[in-house]
């Protein structure tokens, strides 16, 4: 049943109405279109358009529709409707007749979809946050698993200096918060209601839109009737923060993959979380970590086509606002799952210790030491920064650490060093020096992680 055939003489061409119908996706958005419609049917009662009785029906009848959805939330496909809102007012009408005509009374599909999509990405966005929330509390329990084992750190892939394992998972905990923080700050941008804003230019009955809007659950009611039924900034917002939050899950993976590989060693995934190879038995592979930096790109590619949707519309509703929808689904889906896969493999994840440490100790990780050692004897870091790196090459050559150096082949490049530098090229020396705010002494994560569980614990 199409809700806009009075002034058509011929039937839809097949053809078109394969392009042009929507129900086949948008039959996601059936509970959010049903308590639309009850908050309508109320404010059409206080308005004086239906009469109670007539209210009565159209609630009870909307309310069993909800109830048969429940059961089969794919019963609208059973159907051949053009969308989600030409099947509730059919079904309306099968059930409770022509009561059923009068629920449309003043208000348009334009802000019954705008508003029945925000109601759905605040119920969704909602599952979103307590996964990410969980997301955090699985990396927060791997950083204490661990607390104390040590690892190499990379810049440019390179072995840089030594981290605490703790202090590269608090690292992703950060980010997940920001990336909570986001979602937060959408979340309060979308929770305005456009219902009663009819087609574009207002609705023609004497609606309390703020009333609809509380009955709604939303926080206020959208403030111009052409901007509400065009909005979809919302969706942008929470498509970005997916993206952003997803790219931070890419590179938490690719760290993983790297690190579970046999050239590096470090972590170690266990059997329930790994796959092997149809030909090479000894085949251990990462194949979840891949995937979720695979799906990324899929989060990003839905976020860019949003964007392109609406670059180019005019005021006020667009057709072209139908494509908002199967990919923001998909990428709210894909996101969902894949912190929820996060919080499920993480426990499963080891560490190395002894491997770990061993790598920490390669590649003269220690070398910015050996220059603060320097600088504590007088010598200006741009020079002591000189010193380490002859000495490094020295040792290079020799094919040993720099702390295998004897004291004489390092006093004849800085005399002033003495036998006190050995100490300080010590792994535990070198983290100890990072006590500043965000460094990685075992002191500072110690503290940096009974922050995050005192934060967590307060959500």
């Amino acid at each position: 049943m199409a809700m806009w055939g009075g002034r058509f003489t011929e039937a839809s061409l097949a053809e078109f109405r394969d392009f042009n119908d929507s129900l086949s996706f948008d039959y996601q958005l059936a509970q959010q279109d049903i308590a639309a419609s009850r908050a309508w049917a109320a404010g059409l009662l206080e308005a004086g358009i239906i009469n109670a009785d007539e209210a009565a029906q159209l609630d009870h009848a909307l309310a069993d529709l909800a109830l048969a959805l429940e059961s089969n939330p794919k019963l609208p496909l059973e159907t051949q409707e053009e969308d989600i809102h030409s099947w509730v007012e059919a079904q309306l009408q099968a059930k409770i007749g022509v009561i059923a005509k009068k629920l449309h009374t003043g208000r348009s599909r334009n802000d019954l979809v705008a508003t029945d999509l925000r109601l759905w990405t605040k119920l969704n966005s909602q599952q979103v946050r307590r996964l990410l929330v969980g997301a955090i509390g699985s990396l927060i329990q791997f950083a204490d698993r661990f607390q104390g084992a040590v690892m190499p750190g990379f810049t440019h892939l390179q072995r840089a200096q030594p981290v605490l394992v703790s202090h590269w998972a608090l690292a992703y905990v950060e980010m997940f918060k920001r990336d909570l923080s986001r979602l937060d700050d959408a979340l309060v941008r979308l929770d305005v209601c456009p219902l009663g804003c009819g087609a574009l230019a207002g609705t023609g009955v004497a609606m309390d839109r703020t009333a609809l809007a509380q009955r709604l659950g939303f926080q206020s009611a959208a403030l111009n009737s052409l901007d509400a039924v065009s909005d979809r900034d919302y969706v942008v917002e929470v498509s970005a923060a997916a993206s952003i939050c997803m790219t931070h899950l890419s590179r938490l993976s690719e760290d993983v993959i790297f690190f579970c590989s046999g050239e590096a060693g470090f972590f170690k995934l266990g059997d329930a979380i790994s796959s092997g190879s149809s030909l090479m038995p000894q085949k251990k592979n990462p194949d979840v970590f891949e995937l979720l930096r695979g799906k990324t790109g899929r989060v990003l590619g839905h976020l860019v086509a949003i964007l392109h949707t609406l670059k180019g519309l005019p005021l006020a509703y667009n057709k072209d606002m139908q494509e908002d929808k199967q990919g923001f689904f998909d990428l709210i889906a894909t996101w969902q799952q894949s912190l929820l896969v996060l919080s499920t493999v993480l426990p499963h994840l080891s560490v190395n210790i002894e491997r770990c440490r061993e790598a920490a100790e390669l590649g003269y990780s220690n070398a910015t030491d050996l220059a603060d050692y320097l600088v504590g004897k007088g010598i200006a870091f741009r020079d002591a920064h000189e010193i380490s790196g002859e000495l490094v090459l020295l040792a290079s050559r020799e094919k040993k650490p720099l702390e295998a150096l004897s004291l004489t082949q390092m006093q004849q490049v800085c005399p002033l060093i003495g036998d006190d530098v050995y100490p300080a090229l010590t792994i535990e020396a070198g983290l100890a020096k990072r006590a500043a705010l965000g460094g990685t002494c075992p002191v500072r994560v110690g503290e940096a992680l009974a922050s995050a569980k005192l934060w967590f614990d307060g959500l």
